[in-house]
């Protein structure tokens, strides 16, 4: 692979290790409002990079189905759904705002279910990495470098409150600041790895290329629904998160057009 994919496989690493770093200058952990106005952000983020950088493209490149061409993208993103509901139902792990652990019952520390559950979230989005650059390296007239770099630019920019969110009440239920924020960069290192993963595919498999942009998008649309929403809505009404969700639905859009 050459410089500039490995530059945008590591970029959305970057932005979790960055907010995990927080844990080392902010003396207290986020409060539910900025929780609800960073899960509303990350949300925005993501709806949009599904539709801009992922489902649009996945249509586009099987254009030649005539219109029949949504069935890659319809295909690909119901398979994503149900990929990561398999994952949601066999991996242990715990959401910050519930006391009950979910997936295999497993005697894990609840830092460790904790970082398991961002893990969780951060996996499609290594895989959207992944397919996107994937059409790039394939040469899809559909996907551009620049646009490939925006989408790793707009998941590293959602990443660093992400990074945020895992530290802080890590530090904060008593475990050192190393730890917390070790658990918070291991968390988002499964994105790299993800997108490696899937480029891989794609590579031995050409024709799948629309499935796997249209799947990392189910995958997206899945964690934006089963935790990113539920996190949004948790005690008291507010419309601070979805305020943010707008604001990180038209950055994501902006730099997806714009670099695109």
């Amino acid at each position: 692979m050459t410089f500039e994919v490995w530059q945008g496989l590591l970029i959305p690493l970057l932005g979790t290790t960055a907010g995990a770093s927080c844990v080392f200058f902010l003396k207290h952990s986020l409060g539910d409002t900025v929780h609800k106005i960073l899960n509303g952000f990350a949300a925005g983020v993501m709806m949009a990079a599904t539709i801009w950088s992922l489902l649009i493209p996945s249509m586009d490149q099987s254009a030649s189905m005539g219109k029949l061409a949504f069935i890659p993208a319809a295909t690909g993103f119901l398979l994503g759904i149900l990929f990561l509901l398999a994952l949601d139902k066999i991996i242990p792990h715990l959401h910050r705002s519930s006391s009950e652990t979910e997936g295999i019952k497993a005697r894990l520390k609840k830092s460790t279910m904790l970082a398991f559950a961002v893990a969780l979230h951060n996996l499609p989005e290594g895989m959207a990495v992944g397919a996107v650059y994937a059409g790039w390296i394939a040469g899809s007239v559909h996907v551009t470098i620049a646009g490939a770099l925006a989408l790793s630019i707009g998941i590293a920019i959602q990443n660093f409150p992400e990074g945020a969110i895992i530290s802080m009440p890590l530090r904060a239920e008593g475990l050192s600041k190393g730890k917390s924020f070790l658990y918070g960069f291991l968390s988002g290192v499964v994105e790299p790895i993800g997108a490696i993963a899937t480029i891989f595919l794609t590579g031995i498999i050409m024709p799948v290329l629309p499935y796997a942009l249209s799947f990392a998008a189910g995958a997206m649309v899945y964690v934006v629904v089963e935790d990113l929403v539920p996190e949004m809505a948790v005690g008291k009404h507010s419309n601070e998160a979805t305020i943010f969700f707008a604001v990180g639905f038209v950055l994501m859009m902006i730099l997806d057009v714009a670099l695109g």
